[in-house]
């Protein structure tokens, strides 16, 4: 009784969400390699080091922005690394202006991020309105999350001997395209269980507030992930023009605070003299750390992230959420099996779908043949 059931279950909850799984499951092996593909396709996002160069600081590149867009305000800069271009991010501006990071040369004004902002908005939101759209992810993500578990079940071998272990783990490549489709569904769908687990309640995290407290209190944490950002105090305005304060930041950063990529950064140029200035640092597999300077005497202020090894358990898992989601927190490793699970997830409604139809076909033969 239980196992009919949940075979009801998992097909119709399948039918309701089919569509969607493979939208979020097709856009998701896209942005997997979002990174990958910018670099092979985007040229203006590298910068060749000349021999004996260096990294200049935030004043330099910002006063060669700034003459190539007088009176425009220049709100940050983001460093990629070695041999890679820094870019520049303007008020009011769509597009970027990337910078060689050694010559001070304004290099490109362009909008990578249009096509895979349409690929994130349809893995976000359908390309709906956003609060509907998020909900109806948010909701499919939950669906597909009941899916596999009742998925699980349904794999599960009655007997484990040899037939039953072979028709769970191995596909029947040389049978009927019905019993090969039926393979597709049962066996590639176990094998990506763990990953499509992972994706579908990192997601859920994303997506609803109770279930990330869930997850948090789970993991080991009491009271909640903290949500909004409460107003730094700050010691006193700054005393310091706002580029050499940038400079003094970025130096701290690169050379005293920083474990990982250590010429990764984010540095924002200060708009009013007595609010904390804000940083980005450790920027690895997924993972950033967010950092508060005091404007006056330029140290670390108490709310700035710990570094993921300082963090307690539930506070690393939480920190981590996106890198999972994403597949980044192993390197370009994670990222192949990601891409590989999420194209199996895009077929499982598929091959489901198909199971069910011939279901339906055999079911109307039988009835025909009663009636005659």
């Amino acid at each position: 009784m239980f196992n009919k059931i949940n075979a009801w279950f998992h097909l119709w909850l399948g039918l309701a969400s089919g569509i969607i799984v493979i939208i979020l499951s097709i856009t998701g092996c896209i942005l997997v390699f979002e990174q990958e593909i910018k670099s092979l396709t985007y040229s203006y996002l590298h910068a060749e080091k000349p021999t004996g160069a260096k990294i200049l600081p935030p004043s330099v590149l910002y006063k060669s922005v700034e003459k190539a867009f007088p009176g425009r305000e220049i709100e940050s800069v983001w460093y990629h690394g070695e041999n890679h271009t820094a870019h520049f991010s303007i008020h009011e501006m769509d597009s970027s202006v990337y910078v060689n990071p050694y010559t001070a040369e304004v290099v490109a004004i362009a909008n990578g991020e249009k096509f895979f902002a349409f690929i994130d908005a349809g893995h976000r939101h359908l390309w709906m309105p956003r609060k509907i759209g998020r909900q109806v992810v948010g909701w499919a993500t939950f669906i597909f999350f009941l899916l596999t578990l009742s998925g699980l079940i349904l794999w599960w071998p009655k007997k484990w001997n040899k037939a039953g272990k072979n028709q769970a783990f191995k596909i029947k490549w040389k049978a009927k395209f019905k019993r090969v489709n039926y393979d597709l569904h049962n066996v590639l769908g176990f094998y990506s269980l763990v990953i499509a687990l992972l994706m579908a309640i990192t997601g859920l995290c994303m997506s609803f507030s109770w279930f990330s407290k869930g997850v948090y209190w789970v993991t080991g944490g009491e009271g909640g992930p903290r949500k909004k950002r409460e107003k730094v105090e700050v010691s006193g305005p700054a005393n310091k023009p706002a580029l050499e304060v940038a400079d003094i930041i970025w130096h701290k950063v690169v050379n005293e605070i920083a474990l990982y990529n250590k010429n990764e950064a984010i540095i924002h140029f200060p708009e009013n003299p007595d609010e904390a200035i804000y940083a980005c640092t450790d920027m690895t597999n997924g993972f950033w750390r967010d950092l508060s300077f005091d404007p006056l005497s330029l140290e670390l202020l108490p709310s700035s992230n710990k570094r993921l090894i300082e963090l307690k358990f539930p506070d690393q898992v939480r920190k981590l959420n996106y890198g999972i989601h994403v597949g980044a927190v192993g390197g370009l490793t994670t990222k192949i099996l990601y891409f590989l699970a999420s194209l199996i997830c895009a077929s499982l409604p598929i091959t489901g779908f198909y199971i069910w139809w011939g279901k339906q076909k055999k079911s109307k033969k039988k009835k025909v043949q009663t009636v005659l």
